[in-house]
């Protein structure tokens, strides 16, 4: 009976090694295929179709990731899959490796942050306790590229210097080489992060200290040539604020290539901008609107594009509207209110979900541990609370309130243009060609005459200007009464009288505030004054009703408009 059973364990322990070496050595073979190249997938179906007859999660879930590595068009079935095997294994280090591994697909190759997070989050919720580290960091890796696309900068920061201090102990000694090739994958990727973040906090002597560190540091093989290609992008755009233009386009043509081949469009049309932007400062218009117009290309087919990058239409806007350009200048004019509505719409979910999913719940954990040997913390963390939650409800409605405001202003600016140019001068009103069939006037044709000719030298000499100007009042102007003016104004002006009188006014100082650059110098009550209204919160609310945005944020988006346009 022994005898049976050493001989069965025996027979399990050989089964169970050669199963792994099957595994290995089947991974060998395709290994060296570049990334998204279908030929390895003739070897990971193999690796699949083995790990499912054997129902070995762990191996069937490692298949599954290879899969997306060199599958083109399937990579988001291949994560659904990873998940799927994850779930049914029951192991809580799995199933979040599955969530991470999809969101890195939502992330990496479909930029979607909103989806990316909220399997960020999931894994979270599996990762926190795990003893596996790597995957730890790995998931909080992701959650501060989150923040660092939301602006959070320092915050996002924090994390990657976590990431960088725990990655950089994993790439030395005594280590299994493939623990070596994902951990210096994830110290350098979280290097190219933390560099991003510095440069954008105009911190140039950190960024440079890390990207001095990240060439030593990054492997000479072809694995890592997608991150060099970062650096060398991080390097171009050192050069870049460091004004030497002609280089920086050196570094940013050398990093495109590789960015290209994965389909990284996110890094892609971030080079373009900047390329742009070199040319520009070098003043070579043709070559900046080239590559201004690639940035556009790429958010015309991917629908995603960097906060950063927004500008990049308000300078083709300016370019078209320069060279008197009126279609392009259009087109670029609704391009930059579908980036607006694209970011908006990002920040509004992720800064919601990062904050209650994430800060809110790593400081409550923080705040169950301190508990436990420290009662008196209770107050402490939750007047912290309360404070980041302040914090984070005024954030969340000024950058809403600021992308409100930049959207109703880009609107203004269009109805101004089509304002501009459809006015013509307005001749005296002749008696053929009122028609009145469709009017609903009861008096003579020849008073109606008259009375829009009334109207159009009142218009014309800004009649509507005066304060306390009232129906009586006008029609005692034009010898007429009140009946006959109120119906003339209502059936070919579409609106009653204070609403008439209101919209003059207002179009009269919305021109005045856009055009003249010392109407933006007086105070809202002087020209609430000069525009005809008896005080400031009336003139501001019909302001507000008629073009969608406050005259003090009307005047402060056109100064930074003027500013910007003289400082390009």
């Amino acid at each position: 009976m022994l005898k049976r059973i050493f001989t069965f364990s025996c027979f399990f322990i050989i089964s169970i090694m050669y199963s792994q070496d099957y595994y290995s050595k089947l991974r060998e073979k395709y290994w060296a295929y570049e990334e998204n190249d279908p030929k390895a997938l003739v070897f990971v179906n193999q690796y699949i179709k083995k790990a499912k007859s054997e129902k070995n999660y762990p191996e069937l879930f490692q298949a599954y990731k290879d899969a997306i590595l060199y599958s083109e068009n399937q990579k988001m079935i291949y994560a659904d899959s990873a998940l799927a095997v994850a779930q049914n294994s029951k192991d809580n280090d799995l199933i979040g490796n599955g969530y991470l591994t999809k969101g890195s697909v939502y992330y990496f190759n479909q930029r979607k942050f909103q989806f990316a997070l909220e399997e960020y989050l999931k894994a979270y919720e599996y990762l926190k306790d795990s003893k596996d580290e790597y995957l730890k960091y790995r998931n909080i890796y992701h959650i501060g590229v989150v923040k660092s696309y939301l602006g959070y900068y320092e915050e996002a920061l924090e994390i990657f210097q976590q990431c960088i201090n725990f990655f950089e102990t994993k790439i030395d000694g005594d280590i299994d080489v493939n623990l070596v090739f994902n951990n210096t994958k994830g110290y350098l990727n979280s290097l190219h992060q933390a560099i991003i973040c510095y440069q954008m906090l105009g911190k140039n002597a950190e960024a440079a200290s890390l990207l001095k560190k990240a060439a030593e540091k990054t492997p000479k093989t072809k694995e890592f040539y997608l991150e060099k290609s970062y650096f060398t992008k991080s390097l171009g755009v050192s050069e870049f604020k460091n004004k030497n233009y002609k280089k920086a386009i050196y570094y940013f043509d050398k990093a495109l290539p590789e960015l290209l081949k994965v389909n990284d469009f996110t890094w892609a049309s971030y080079i373009y901008f900047y390329k742009g932007k070199s040319y520009e400062l070098l003043g070579d218009q043709n070559l900046e609107v080239e590559n201004y117009r690639k940035v556009d290309s790429i958010f015309n087919k991917n629908k995603f594009i960097l906060p950063e990058l927004r500008s990049n239409y308000e300078e083709l806007i300016e370019y078209y509207r320069k060279g008197n350009n009126h279609k392009e200048e259009l087109y670029y004019t609704n391009q930059l209110l579908k980036v607006d509505s694209v970011i908006s719409s990002d920040f509004k979910h992720l800064s919601t979900r990062v904050y209650k999913e994430y800060d809110t719940k790593k400081l409550l954990e923080t705040k169950e541990n301190l508990e436990k040997t420290n009662s008196y913390s209770k107050l402490l963390i939750f007047i912290c609370l309360a404070i980041i939650i302040a914090l984070g409800i005024v954030m969340y409605f000024r950058i809403r309130k600021q992308r409100n405001i930049q959207i109703n202003y880009n609107e203004l600016l269009i109805k101004l243009e089509e304002s501009n140019q459809n006015e013509v001068v307005d001749a005296p009103v002749k008696s053929e060609v009122i028609d009145s069939g469709d009017k609903n006037i009861k008096f003579d044709s020849s008073i109606v005459e008259k009375l829009l000719n009334d109207i159009h030298t009142f218009e014309n000499k800004q009649g509507y200007l005066e304060q306390g100007i009232t129906l009586k009042k006008l029609a005692e102007q034009f010898k007429t009464n009140t009946s006959y003016l109120s119906q003339v104004i209502n059936e070919y002006k579409g609106s009653n009288f204070n609403t008439y009188i209101n919209a003059l006014r207002i179009n009269y100082a919305t021109q005045k505030i856009y055009h003249d650059k010392e109407w933006r110098k007086y105070s809202i009550e002087s020209i609430a004054s000069a525009a005809g209204f008896s005080n400031r919160q009336s003139f501001s609310n019909i302001f507000l009703e008629q073009n969608g945005i406050r005259p003090a944020d009307f005047i402060k988006k056109r100064i930074k408009e003027l500013e910007d346009q003289n400082n390009s």
